[in-house]
């Protein structure tokens, strides 16, 4: 269970124009085909977990939860730049963690780098309605948006504080709904025994830094998932001073990250 999924969405659907951007993909034929062909090389090919629709879904509540307790403590890159105001770099945040696994539609390796090749011409459909009378600044926000999927990667450090949110955010979702499909398909490794012990991730504003990651698990195997998946991430997020990661197990803390 990932207590920060879909919902969050809807939390911000009455703000414009992330409400309109994400109706836009959500209803784009091209981007659901795209995320849903993500999940054949994923899974059916590669036996890896969930990379489709519903991760992007996930991924999406998750980075605007994050989003919503920075942007008064942290300043975006979008706006502090110039490429836009606050709710462009809502915007930029929303279409960087849908869009960030759709290069898996092509394969896992360099998938970030398919990723921002596939999501170009996605975007020059869809941002021309989002900024219909003004091509620079679609174009600004376009090159924004592909700069945090490309940065996506773990390796990749980002170059905004978009792209930081969005690749935490993507690191999060690791519990176990996530890992249960290549699971029953015969996949157990370290991988799918790690995520099968985290039984919720839940995103909240915290005391030390502006951003705490509680894990819920049910014995140690977790800790792994947490380290080479999410600590992976935040490393090279460019907002890893914003974050602390707490580990549970049935309510007690057994380590913190820092």
């Amino acid at each position: 269970m990932v207590l920060v999924s879909t919902k969050l969405i809807q939390l911000h659907m009455t703000e414009e124009p992330v409400a309109e951007m994400y109706r836009l993909l959500e209803g784009d034929e091209e981007t659901q085909t795209c995320l849903k062909m993500a999940n054949i090389m994923a899974v059916n090919r590669l036996g890896y977990n969930d990379h489709g629709p519903v991760h992007s879904r996930i991924i999406a509540g998750s980075a605007l939860e994050i989003f919503q307790i920075l942007q008064d403590k942290v300043d975006m890159s979008v706006v502090k730049d110039g490429s836009g105001k606050i709710k462009d770099s809502q915007l930029v945040v929303l279409c960087a963690a849908y869009l960030h696994d759709i290069g898996n539609s092509v394969h896992r390796n360099e998938h970030h780098i398919h990723g921002y090749a596939i999501a170009k011409p996605i975007l020059d459909r869809l941002l021309p309605q989002i900024y219909p009378n003004d091509l620079e600044k679609m174009i600004r926000i376009r090159q924004e948006i592909l700069q945090c999927i490309y940065s996506s990667d773990e390796a990749v450090k980002c170059l905004s504080v978009e792209a930081g949110i969005a690749k935490v955010a993507d690191g999060t979702d690791m519990a176990e709904g996530r890992a249960r499909i290549p699971y029953k398909l015969g996949k157990v490794d370290i991988h799918s025994i790690s995520a099968l012990a985290i039984k919720k991730v839940e995103i909240k504003e915290g005391n030390e830094r502006p951003i705490t990651i509680v894990v819920y698990m049910t014995n140690p195997a977790g800790i792994f998932q947490i380290e080479r998946v999410l600590m992976k991430k935040i490393e090279t997020s460019g907002i890893e001073e914003h974050v602390q990661v707490i580990a549970l197990i049935n309510g007690k803390e057994i380590k913190s990250f820092p």
